[in-house]
C-alpha cells in the first residue's frame, strides 16, 4: 500500500466529506428551489419557470446522495449499520418525501388542472423541506450524541425514538439546514431566472441569509456553553485495526472546541461562514447574482466543515456509552479495502467532476416564460 492505515483513515474522512459537501451544494439548491416554489412562482407559468430552472440537472445532483450512502457502507460499515437502524423512521420519512420529486417533476404539468398542479407544487415543496429538515436534525443529534451502544459481542442496540430526535438543539440544527438551503436555492434562482421571479428570489435570499447567520451563531454559542462534547483519552495505535470498545472516551463540557484550541487556524471556518452568508445578502441587494450564488455555496460548505472540524475524529458519538462512540479510527473497513477504493476514487472522481462541470456549462443560461411557452409540451 502506498499509504499506511492511519493516513487512509484520514483520507477517507476527507473523501466522505467531499461527497456530503457535493450533495449539499448541488442537491441542496434543488431542495431550496423546491421549498421556494409555491412562494416564488405566483402563476402557473412562473412556477414552471422555477421548476425548469433545476429540471435539467436535478437527477444528476441526486447521485451525490446515492454515492455518499454507498461510500458510507463501504468505508464506515459500523456507522452505516448503527445509523440506518437507529434513524430508521427518519430515513423512511426522508425517502418517502423524496418520492414526490421525480413524480412531481414528470407529471405535474401533464394535466392542465389547477388542483392537480397545486398538489404537485406542494409535493415538491415537501420534497425540499422535509429532507433539509431531517438532515439538519440528524447532524444536530450527532453533536448531542446518539443513544446506542455495543455489547461485549459487538451487537449494536439503539434505545432512542424518532420523537427523541426532535429535541431543541436538533430542531435548531434542522432550521439552520432549511435556512441555508433556502438561501442557496434562492441564490441559484437569481442566476437562472429574470424579471419578477428573480426579484422575489433576491428578497428570499436576503431573508434566508440573515436567518442562516442568526441560527448559526446561536448554534455555535449553544455548543460552546450548553452542550457536552466528546474527548478520546486513551486508545490503541490508530495505524492498526481495533474495535470501538477498545478506546476510552470522556464527555466534557466544551470538548467540541478542543480542535479549535489545538489548531487555531480552523477558526477561519465559522468566521468565513458568517462572512460568506453576509456577502450573499449584500450581493443579492446589489443584484450581483453570480457572486451571491458563489457566496451561498461557500457558506453552505463552511457550515458543514465547521461541524466536521468540531467533531473530528468522531463520526457518531454515543450518549449511552461514550466508548461505543464511532470514530474515523475504529469504524472503518480494512486497510486493503480502503486502499483499493482510494485508487478507484482517484481515477473516477476527476472524470465525474469534469463531466458535471461540462453538464452545467451546456445547461447554462436563464429559463424564461418565453422558453416555457415555446416548449409547452416538452418542458416540465
Amino acid at each position: 500500500m502506498i499509504f499506511d492505515y492511519e493516513t487512509l483513515k484520514i483520507i477517507w474522512w476527507g473523501f466522505v466529506g467531499v461527497l456530503i459537501i457535493g450533495f449539499a451544494l448541488t442537491g441542496g439548491f434543488d431542495f431550496g428551489v423546491g421549498m421556494l416554489l409555491p412562494f416564488i412562482g405566483k402563476t402557473d407559468g412562473e412556477r414552471r419557470v422555477v421548476i425548469n430552472a433545476i429540471g435539467s440537472t436535478w437527477e444528476g445532483n441526486q447521485t451525490w446522495f446515492i454515492t455518499a450512502g454507498g461510500a458510507l457502507f463501504a468505508v464506515w460499515p459500523l456507522v452505516y449499520g448503527a445509523a440506518f437502524s437507529g434513524f430508521y423512521v427518519a430515513l423512511m420519512l426522508l425517502l418517502f418525501s423524496l418520492f414526490f420529486r421525480p413524480v412531481g417533476f414528470d407529471y405535474r404539468s401533464k394535466v392542465a388542472d389547477t388542483r392537480w398542479r397545486n398538489f404537485w407544487d406542494w409535493g415538491l415543496f415537501a420534497g425540499g423541506i422535509v429532507p433539509a429538515l431531517i438532515f439538519g436534525v440528524a447532524f444536530g443529534n450527532l453533536l448531542l450524541g446518539v443513544p446506542f451502544h455495543y455489547d461485549d459481542s459487538m451487537r449494536v442496540e439503539y434505545t432512542g425514538s424518532f420523537f427523541g430526535l426532535l429535541n431543541p438543539f436538533g430542531l435548531l440544527s434542522g432550521l439552520l439546514s432549511v435556512a441555508m438551503l433556502t438561501m442557496h436555492g434562492a441564490a441559484f434562482l437569481q442566476v437562472k431566472t429574470d424579471g419578477a421571479i428573480a426579484l422575489r428570489a433576491r428578497n428570499a435570499a436576503r431573508i434566508a441569509a440573515l436567518a442562516t447567520v442568526v441560527l448559526f451563531v446561536i448554534g455555535g454559542i449553544w455548543i460552546a456553553l450548553g452542550i457536552d462534547g466528546y474527548r478520546i483519552t486513551a486508545m490503541p495505535d490508530p495505524n492498526t485495526a481495533f474495535m470501538p470498545l477498545a478506546k476510552t472516551v470522556t464527555v466534557v463540557n466544551g470538548a467540541w472546541l478542543d480542535n479549535y484550541a489545538r489548531w487555531p487556524a480552523i477558526w477561519a471556518l465559522p468566521i468565513g461562514t458568517i462572512a460568506a452568508a453576509l456577502l450573499c445578502l449584500a450581493f443579492s441587494i446589489a443584484h450581483k447574482v453570480l457572486a451571491a450564488f458563489l457566496s451561498s455555496g461557500v457558506a453552505v460548505t463552511g457550515i458543514i466543515l465547521t461541524a466536521a472540524a468540531s467533531m473530528f475524529p468522531f463520526i457518531m458519538p454515543s450518549s449511552l456509552d461514550p466508548k461505543s462512540s464511532l470514530t474515523i479510527w475504529d469504524a472503518v473497513s480494512s486497510h486493503k479495502t480502503l486502499g483499493i477504493m482510494f485508487w478507484v476514487v482517484a481515477i473516477i472522481m476527476p472524470i465525474i467532476m469534469l463531466y458535471t462541470g461540462w453538464v452545467y456549462r451546456v445547461m447554462r443560461g436563464k429559463v424564461t416564460l418565453k422558453h416555457i411557452e415555446d416548449n409547452e409540451h416538452t418542458a416540465y
